[in-house]
């Protein structure tokens, strides 16, 4: 039984390493190469001591000899092989299919020793061409379906799925294929939105298509930023938010009027008592064809040193138009004092009472002459009767006040 066991662990260490033979060439794990790339065979022991003798030698075809000191090169494998005498090394160039299989080195050392090795090498028909076909339509959360197939040429050994760079794995929504070529998502979530990544592999080489999934949603959670008290006369802006994609769509509508604001955020200039009441913030979404709306009250109160109510910009309207009319006033009375009117005005204003007086005198005058030529008769009658003896200067007084006011007359 313990004769069994040693067999058998000897037959094991043999397959692994090669034959053992003296100092047989040991190999590392079998060699991968793809179509029209190269590989390198090389023993991992080379031996140290002289060699008289190298080939290596592809099933029972020479590919490359050796020996003291001259190569000879199979024309086969002209311009495809090289060999370094120091490694024992073989690099093989320009791989096709036909080069997979058993490569042999065989060595003759100068004490007449011959040492050999075994390798194998696989050569794979290089991946390309990988690519992943999506949906083409928009994929709307919880109402659509995604399938995401991948292609590509060559031998293709493994199949590997990730999403945005993490491994993606299967669960009751997300479905692989048998051969792992495709996936399929149903119904899909907010939460498969990314990129994802098809690798295919075989052992001498790989290759990675991308995809990227985009999922609609929304509006949701729609909300309003900013105060709900505010100063006479001051500046106000709200700002409306949503969870969408793609990004909602925004309509402000104050007290059940639309606004004509469709931006995410409302601003008031300067506020007045007229800018209380109810905001509201309607969020649209033109992927998914909904939407949802927010309020907010505002409310516009007098500032602590209002008096009056006015607001700023009233205020300073009056008192620029007060020095206005100041200026005004002041510029008018220069104008006339340098222009010397108001002393003419002065003279116009006496002239005009002078001519008052003089009409009012002449009116009387025409009342006084009757009364005088009447006091002159009766003087002359009395003085014809002797009565009353009469001064010749007053009478000629009389008589010229007489004359004077019928020449008046």
């Amino acid at each position: 039984m313990m004769v069994s066991r040693r067999l058998y662990w000897t037959l094991w260490m043999l397959s692994c390493f090669g034959q053992y033979s003296g100092q047989d060439l040991q190999f590392p794990e079998p060699a991968n190469g793809a179509v029209g790339e190269s590989v390198v065979l090389a023993p991992v022991n080379p031996p140290s001591t002289s060699i008289i003798t190298t080939h290596w030698a592809f099933t029972s075809t020479i590919i490359i000899s050796v020996a003291s000191g001259v190569t000879t090169v199979n024309p086969a494998y002209k311009d495809r092989v090289s060999f370094d005498i120091n490694t024992l090394a073989l690099e093989l160039q320009n791989l096709t299919l036909g080069d997979s299989g058993i490569y042999t080195l065989s060595v003759t050392l100068a004490a007449g020793e011959t040492l050999t090795g075994e390798t194998s090498l696989q050569v794979f028909e290089k991946i390309s061409n990988v690519r992943l076909i999506g949906p083409e339509e928009l994929l709307i959360e919880g109402n659509s379906s995604a399938n995401i197939t991948s292609e590509g040429t060559g031998i293709i050994t493994s199949v590997e799925w990730m999403k945005d760079n993490s491994p993606l794995s299967p669960s009751n929504r997300i479905i692989f294929s048998p051969d792992n070529r495709s996936v399929s998502i149903s119904p899909v979530q907010r939460s498969d939105s990314g990129e994802y990544q098809c690798t295919y592999r075989n052992p001498a080489s790989s290759e990675t298509a991308k995809h990227s999934l985009i999922i609609n949603y929304g509006p949701e959670n729609v909300s309003i930023e900013g105060p709900e008290v505010v100063d006479l006369g001051v500046p106000v802006s709200l700002s409306c938010s949503a969870n969408s994609v793609p990004s909602a769509s925004f309509i402000w509508r104050f007290n059940g009027t639309d606004t004509g604001v469709t931006t995410d955020t409302f601003t008031i200039d300067e506020t007045d008592f007229t800018h209380s009441g109810d905001y509201e913030c309607t969020a649209s979404n033109s992927v998914t064809n909904s939407s949802a709306s927010q309020r907010h009250a505002l409310l516009v109160k007098p500032s602590d040193g209002g008096g009056g109510g006015l607001t700023t910009g009233a205020i300073a309207g009056i008192v620029i138009g007060v020095l206005v009319a100041v200026a005004g006033i002041c510029g008018l009375i220069f104008y006339l004092v340098k222009t010397k009117k108001i002393p003419m005005l002065n003279k116009e204003q006496k002239g005009k009472s002078s001519e008052a007086s003089a009409t009012a005198a002449a009116a009387q005058s025409k009342q006084e002459p009757e009364s005088n030529y009447e006091e002159i008769i009766d003087i002359q009658k009395i003085r014809r009767d002797g009565a009353v003896p009469v001064n010749e200067s007053i009478y000629e007084n009389e008589e010229n006040e007489y004359e004077n006011v019928n020449v008046k007359y």
